[in-house]
């Protein structure tokens, strides 16, 4: 397929990484050209300097013949015209990422009017993911799949796991019908696990569930969810306001620390029920006099991958029961697994991993549903 990708942030960048290797035929467009010429260098695509809203820079780049087009401006409304322009000219498929609140909201609408396919929202998705796993302890992740129908349990088999030591006929029949583990990671080799696998502790486990029986499969792996009626919450952004809101609708005992003293205002005013504080100077100093350290789950979620990471280590070191830490760039989110920091959630990996799905439903839209998730999983792997 011929695709397009406008923006190279690190979305962009991560998206191209992805797509190394495979068959299609890829242009990107960036007003930078130290960043088109630092892809271009490191993959087989092609690269065109401008601005994705210009109709003459999109035809250099061949939007008008693209089956996928893709706009990942940090610019929502460059990214509404980038995919307005981009259909236009005869593009097949148009993705947008959008990042604004008030913009996310109005997402069909900006669908037939600028006859975008689809949206990207990873500030609202982050959200979504952070509420799934709130409770969950470190070893355990869930991803959705297929409009949340489908659940993906990403386990590492620890302790007094129930899994452990039994092959897959053995589990499927004593410990849980209900679920299939789709593939497990040893070392670095990737299985699809038959009848006679045995789960062995150090392997990462990938667990399909449907929906209806999640909880009950949880329970079966012997997974809990530890207390969640006290939570701090740090950073109080867009993101972070996502999260409050379903959270305070939950009656949860809310905390929300933020370094903006205008941003605690508008928290205060938007969340009555929650306790807001300004969390000014050294974070650690800040986390102490909050006395966090009583808390049930703390989720930090500043637009600092630094800080974040000082945050859950210092939850971590305090033993607080739930852990989950936002991270941008990717370096980070490997060394935040490698020190065996809890659950991370990364706007960045939500965003490409979508698109991934777009891409693959768009090349094959009659395959069956284990080959999309088998292929969802792989694109977790890849991160």
């Amino acid at each position: 397929m011929k695709i397009v990708v406008v923006g190279l942030g690190e979305a962009g960048r991560t998206l191209i990484r992805m797509l190394d290797a495979s068959e299609h035929d890829i242009c990107v467009v960036d007003r930078d050209r130290k960043c088109v010429d630092a892809i271009t260098d490191k993959y087989p695509v092609n690269g065109v300097v401008g601005s994705g809203a210009s109709a003459a820079t999109l035809l250099k780049a061949g939007a008008d013949t693209a089956d996928v087009f893709i706009a990942l401006t940090h610019t929502d409304e460059i990214n509404l015209i980038s995919c307005m322009q981009a259909k236009a000219l005869g593009a097949s498929k148009c993705v947008a990422r959008l990042l604004m609140p008030d913009l996310v909201a109005e997402e069909e609408q900006l669908k037939e009017k600028y006859n975008i396919d689809y949206f990207v929202k990873p500030r609202a998705d982050m959200a979504d993911e952070i509420y799934k796993n709130i409770g969950l302890p470190g070893n355990v992740k869930l991803e959705s799949f297929m409009d949340d129908e489908i659940y993906v349990i990403d386990l590492n088999p620890i302790g007094d796991c129930p899994l452990l030591g039994k092959n897959i006929s053995t589990i499927r029949e004593e410990v849980c019908p209900d679920m299939m583990i789709a593939a497990a990671v040893r070392g670095k080799r990737v299985h699809t696990p038959k009848d006679k696998f045995v789960v062995k502790e150090g392997d990462n486990l990938y667990i399909t569930v449907e929906r209806p029986h999640l909880e009950e499969v949880l329970g079966k792996l012997g997974i809990r969810r530890s207390d969640t009626d006290s939570i701090v919450l740090v950073g109080g952004g867009i993101t972070g306001a996502y999260l409050a809101e379903k959270l305070t609708a939950d009656h949860r005992k809310l905390t929300i620390l933020d370094e903006n003293m205008d941003r605690c205002r508008e928290l205060m005013d938007r969340f009555p029920s929650a306790q807001v504080a300004y969390a000014e100077g050294d974070i650690t100093e800040v986390l102490e006099e909050e006395r966090v350290e009583k808390t049930d789950v703390i989720v930090s979620l500043t637009d600092n991958d630094e800080t974040n990471l000082v945050i859950s280590m210092y939850a971590w070191s305090k033993k607080i029961p739930s852990v989950i830490t936002r991270v941008d760039r990717q370096v980070h989110v490997k060394l935040l697994h490698k020190v065996n920091i809890d659950i991370t959630v990364s706007p960045t990996e939500l965003t490409v991993s979508r698109i991934m799905r777009f891409i693959s439903n768009t090349a094959n839209p009659d395959k069956d549903g284990q080959v999309g998730i088998m292929e969802f999983i792989g694109d977790i792997r890849k991160f």
